[in-house]
């Protein structure tokens, strides 16, 4: 009898341990605020159907709440079943767990604090990809860019290009993304100031200096952006080219990839197709490029202003020689390719010109408001709207960034991946032209959305490369669609794509590096710093998931260790936290810069609630 129930306990214990391996409950790892959404998703293996969850205290070990599940929403994933935890009616701070039948949640926090501080960690990744004289390392890299292609002068003529950010793992440098990048850190601290705080010089080294550190890094791409913009109709593109890749190192360390010693090459924006060794682009202009300087600057000389007026006025400057630029050679400009097919195969350039136009005009009201007081006001007349209605015009030329809705596109095709110019357009515009702007965001998010509303996820962003730059922008358009209309019918969907990325995905991990600190988050990403010294790069959101489809025909990819994440790959779509995967587990220096605009808006909502 004592054999027989010896052997009852340990297939007890066989199947309650089977049984917990078969559900798992996903939840954003950072937390959830007071008065915010709060949403779990839970994912069966097999056909288990579940009706309740319960939220329990995690230091009472005491239920607080209990939810219908609600019916399933079927597979998704890896999953046979899944469900949405809707727990947004409890609102009492304390550390809580879910748990249905036999899953059970990580622990995680409810209170108004919980995305405190997690912007500034970000601006730890940004320092980290600093190019000229690199803050971590502590140390300078890259001094001898660059070298000159297809300018208007000899090829191989030398200019002083040094600065900036790395793109990526390699050690490119792309103006597109730069200048995105720029103005996104100008955007998050522009529209939400308090939030940041003052802990690095402008070398980005500790010691405050009365400057947010958001502004620091902001100023050190835009002091790059100048050089790259050093007269008036000179317009540089890229800095290095894909030779980069042949071997991973730290920068410092860098070698010579291109026949001019340790100079990189710099890349004109010709507005014509270019090509290096045996493959041609398909640029029509150079307004893409222009157009992103332009909203830079004029948002830099903005800020800029009332820190240093000299700075703030050669920022103007270029802001207008940029714009002009941009209407003088309409089109998209894509990057150049040597080696490989991969290029940033940007095809719009409207979206550009109209937060160009947009943001110059928001200039020159700021201008023309600081100035009227001033004994010289005289001297200055009221805003033109002359650039509004080029905006306006432009804005109606690309009313829905294509990719919204869609199930797949070309890398970096439609960029940036959403339209901040219908954003600072309508704030500026008080008639009908507003109304249509609010329109085409809300129409672009509801091609989204019938897509997000079939799966317990909420998932409708296309699984391409650079997924996790998608969903953070997407997240964003809904934030100011919502700011715009005060219409909340997708807030769900938003805060379902911020959840996402901090691990309420079918992996169950943050993409974003060490953050949250006590978290599952990518421990192994696609970067030299980690891969050859075991340096940190906090705050890095790596690429994320991509279809199974795309990662099955990439070059070159192998993992290096056994997959973790093994039982929740799909034939939809896969994610892994491995050195070898440079298509989902890769960082990037723009995606980042786009994350600390959303986690200023997250952490200026809850504090506000």
């Amino acid at each position: 009898m004592k054999k027989i129930s010896c052997l009852l306990v340990i297939c007890c214990v066989y199947f309650l341990a089977n049984a917990q391996t078969t559900a798992y409950i996903r939840i954003n790892q950072l937390g959830y605020p007071l008065k915010g959404i709060k949403v779990a998703v839970l994912g069966s293996t097999n056909a288990e159907v579940f009706k309740h969850f319960t939220l329990m205290d995690a230091v009472t070990k005491q239920p607080v709440f209990e939810g219908s599940t609600g019916s399933s929403f079927g597979k998704y994933g890896p999953f046979t079943n899944t469900y949405r935890l809707d727990f947004s009616f409890y609102k009492k701070r304390g550390k809580y767990y879910l748990q249905a039948g036999n899953a059970i949640s990580p622990t995680f926090n409810i209170n108004d604090n919980v995305y405190n501080g997690t912007a500034d960690f970000c601006l730890r990744y940004m320092r980290q990809q600093r190019s000229g004289f690199n803050p971590f390392l502590k140390d300078s890299c890259h001094t001898h860019d660059g070298y000159t292609l297809y300018a208007p002068v000899p090829d191989s003529t030398h200019i002083d290009v040094v600065g900036g950010w790395h793109d990526a793992s390699d050690y490119l440098q792309y103006s597109t993304t730069s200048a995105n990048a720029t103005y996104h850190l100008l955007a998050a601290y522009h529209d939400f100031p308090t939030v940041f705080g003052d802990e690095k010089s402008a070398n980005g080294l500790d010691e405050k200096n009365n400057i947010a550190d958001v502004l620091d890094e902001a100023k050190w791409g835009l002091d790059w952006l100048m050089k790259m913009h050093p007269k008036a109709d000179w317009l540089f593109n890229q800095l290095g080219d894909d030779r980069d890749h042949r071997g991973m190192r730290i920068p410092k360390e860098d070698t010579n990839f291109y026949g001019k010693g340790l100079e990189r090459p710099v890349y004109f924006c010709s507005g014509l197709p270019q090509q290096r060794g045996k493959f041609v682009n398909n640029t029509t202009g150079a307004a893409s490029t222009a157009g992103k300087f332009s909203s830079a600057f004029a948002l830099g000389s903005s800020i800029f202003y009332t820190i240093n007026k000299n700075y703030a006025d050669s920022l103007d400057e270029r802001a207008i020689t940029a714009f002009s630029l941009g209407l003088r050679k309409p089109g998209a400009c894509q990057t150049a390719s040597v080696v490989s097919p991969y290029i940033y195969a940007e095809d719009n350039w409207v979206d550009d010109m109209e937060l160009a136009g947009a943001a110059n005009f928001a200039h020159d009201v700021i201008t023309y408001e600081r100035t009227k007081n001033e004994e010289s006001y005289v001297a200055h007349s009221k805003p033109d709207t002359v650039y509004m209605n080029i905006a306006y015009k432009y804005a109606l030329q690309e009313p829905i960034t294509p990719w919204l809705g869609a199930d797949t596109a070309r890398h970096y095709q439609w960029y940036p991946f959403i339209n901040p110019g219908h954003y600072e357009l309508a704030k500026a515009l008080h008639d009908k032209r507003r109304d249509t702007l609010i329109q085409f965001y809300k129409e672009g998010i509801d091609r989204v959305w019938r897509k997000a509303k079939q799966n317990a996820f909420y998932r409708g962003i296309p699984f391409i490369w650079c997924s996790n730059n998608l969903t953070v922008s997407f997240a964003i358009q809904c934030y100011w669609y919502r700011q715009l209309s005060y219409d909340t019918t997708y807030q769900q969907v938003e805060q379902a794509c911020f959840d996402w990325i901090f691990g309420c995905n079918p992996w169950g991990t943050s993409m974003v590096y060490g953050l949250p600190s006590w978290g599952d988050a990518p421990t192994d990403p696609h970067s030299a710093f980690t891969h050859l010294k075991n340096y940190p790069i906090d705050g890095g959101l790596v690429d994320g998931p991509v279809y199974t489809s795309i990662y099955k025909n990439l070059i070159g990819i192998q993992l290096y260790n056994e997959d973790e994440y093994a039982p929740f790959q799909s034939d939809l779509a896969v994610y892994h936290d491995d050195y070898g995967d440079y298509s989902t587990n890769e960082p990037t220096m723009d995606g980042t810069a786009s994350l600390i605009y959303l986690l200023a808006a997250e952490q200026a909502q809850a504090n506000s609630k």
